[in-house]
């Protein structure tokens, strides 16, 4: 079950365990618990301080992690962590051995301030990027609140458990049995919605007071690739955003990078985070910008009225994935309507799905998950499927894909959860119905720059005008990626947009000092 180079890993690993660590395992008697139970001595076999006892869970199989001889963790493992939980089950084994989670002071006393019990129960996917930092939250307040208890439950192993619950998204947190919140989340956003308020992360006092030379909205590609040309410049950079990543995160694989014949966009992302790291970028997670107020130093206000402030600003908010705009769309939102076919996908293994948008997004949707689903079914509005052509030709070749061109989604059909769409032929104009469990919207970009409000210029579909510098039409306020008006939005293109904006407020910086000198 583990492979060679995983062993080699996870054996590094185990040799940082402070004190010994018991797996509770309660199987079952099903197959899947007999994979739990090898995966389990697989990874016991790498480490002395490792040890399996049979228990009774609430649910076969799982499994507990407790120091030997301590109080419960609360943290239990439904399904076996592989895929991306795999970092959450290390980050585990090592914090209830004895290694302090890396928190701040201010929020390891909120967490061990709550004194209600709290029983979270985690659905996710092993292929969600957005899954581990829930996952990751919760089990550090479990660790350190013995009020609090966290279950992870892995949507594929429990696919009935999931059904019934309707969960067709991840991570889906339940609460004490109520369904409590969807999508990622930081740890201090979760601590503040335990403690009944709103979810927002606090901002350190030493980074909100500081000026930085050069202040970036955003954590895709563009962002990452201004903070590193600006902090390699010597400025002072800081990045801001709701989650470090964007849009990569929801990419399966890259293999239009030039220089890089493939690589997933999680672990691009990655990259570019370590890079920014090695060049002491300030990364101020976390967080949903609010607005921007031009001046000296430009002022950019935070969800929470926290303010944050840069002698020049670089906006890379990206885009995000349009709605289809029909009926049902909103009313089935993660109960069988979803954007995201690499998270979302395992939750649909053996049933029929939809993909929305015939673009390279929707053909690359198409082809994961025919892998998974039992059937995919690929609208495109247009009469030609507009991926490229490489793709069109994988996805003609998969049985279990169907390309349909000139198909008008007209609505989404339901009954608590998708049962079926709806669309037009727009040759013949005949009304036709697909019955699908899953619809997956992949039909273009939405920039998001609504937050701006009129203070800069803007094009009438939203995005950013930029001059050949990244400039925007407020001063000392630059622009890249996806939010602007470049006319492509490709990984490659948001990277260069964010060297040329960073090296463009260089240039607005090198001139003032000019100036004053």
């Amino acid at each position: 079950m583990l492979d060679d180079q995983l062993k080699q890993q996870l054996s590094s690993y185990l040799q940082l365990l402070q004190q010994p660590v018991v797996f509770t395992l309660d199987a079952g008697s099903s197959a899947n618990g007999t994979k739990v139970r090898d995966f389990l001595n697989e990874v016991a076999a790498l480490s002395p301080k490792l040890s399996i006892v049979e228990g009774h869970l609430k649910r076969q199989p799982s499994f507990t992690l407790d120091a030997q001889g301590e109080a419960p963790s609360g943290i239990t493992f439904a399904g076996i962590p592989l895929g991306h939980e795999f970092e959450s089950f290390v980050l585990a084994l090592l914090q209830v051995s004895g290694h302090a989670p890396k928190i701040s002071e201010k929020v390891r006393q909120q967490i061990e301030a709550i004194d209600q019990d709290l029983h979270f129960e985690t659905f996710a996917s092993l292929s969600c990027h957005n899954c581990p930092d829930v996952v990751q939250a919760l089990d550090i307040m479990s660790l350190l609140n013995p009020h609090i208890t966290h279950t992870m439950i892995e949507g594929g192993m429990f696919q009935d458990e999931a059904e019934a619950n309707d969960i067709m998204a991840v991570p889906t947190v339940f609460l004490n049995g109520e369904e409590w919140h969807n999508g990622r989340a930081t740890l201090e956003q979760l601590v503040n919605k335990a403690q009944g308020k709103a979810a927002v992360a606090a901002v350190n006092d030493d980074v909100s007071d500081k000026t930085y030379d050069v202040l970036i909205i955003g954590g895709g590609p563009a962002a990452g690739s201004a903070a590193i040309y600006s902090a390699r410049k010597g400025l002072s950079t800081a990045v801001v955003a709701d989650h470090i990543g964007g849009q990569p995160l929801e990419t399966v694989g890259i293999e239009n990078l030039i220089g890089t014949d493939y690589i997933e966009g999680e672990q691009l992302m990655q990259n570019i985070r370590t890079q920014m790291t090695k060049y002491k970028v300030t990364l101020i997670d976390g967080q949903t910008v609010t607005g921007l107020t031009a001046g000296s130093p430009v002022q950019v206000q935070l969800k929470g009225d926290t303010t944050l402030k840069g002698r020049t600003v670089i906006i890379a908010t990206g885009a995000h994935w349009k709605n289809i705009g029909v009926p049902g769309e909103q009313e089935f939102r993660n109960k069988g309507v979803a954007y995201c076919p690499h998270c979302d996908g395992p939750l649909y293994k053996g049933k029929n799905v939809a993909v929305i948008g015939g673009g390279n997004s929707g053909i690359e949707a198409a082809i994961d998950l025919a892998g998974i689903a039992s059937h995919v079914s690929v609208l495109e509005f247009g009469p030609k499927i507009g991926a490229d052509a490489v793709l069109v030709e994988k996805a003609r070749s998969l049985a279990n894909v169907d390309l349909i061109t000139n198909a008008q989604t007209t609505s989404i059909e339901g009954d608590g959860r998708v049962n079926g769409l709806v669309y037009t032929d727009r040759l013949s104009g005949d009304s036709k119905s697909l019955a699908v469990d899953g619809i997956f919207v992949q039909i273009g970009l939405v920039p998001n720059t609504g937050w701006l409000s009129e203070c800069l210029d803007m094009d009438k579909q939203g995005q950013i005008i930029v001059d050949e510098k990244g400039a925007t039409s407020l001063a000392n306020v630059f622009a890249a990626g996806d939010c602007t008006n470049s006319a492509y939005k490709q990984i490659i293109i948001s990277m260069g947009s964010g060297a040329t904006a960073a090296l463009g407020a260089f240039d607005a910086l090198a001139r003032e000092v000019t100036v004053k000198a």
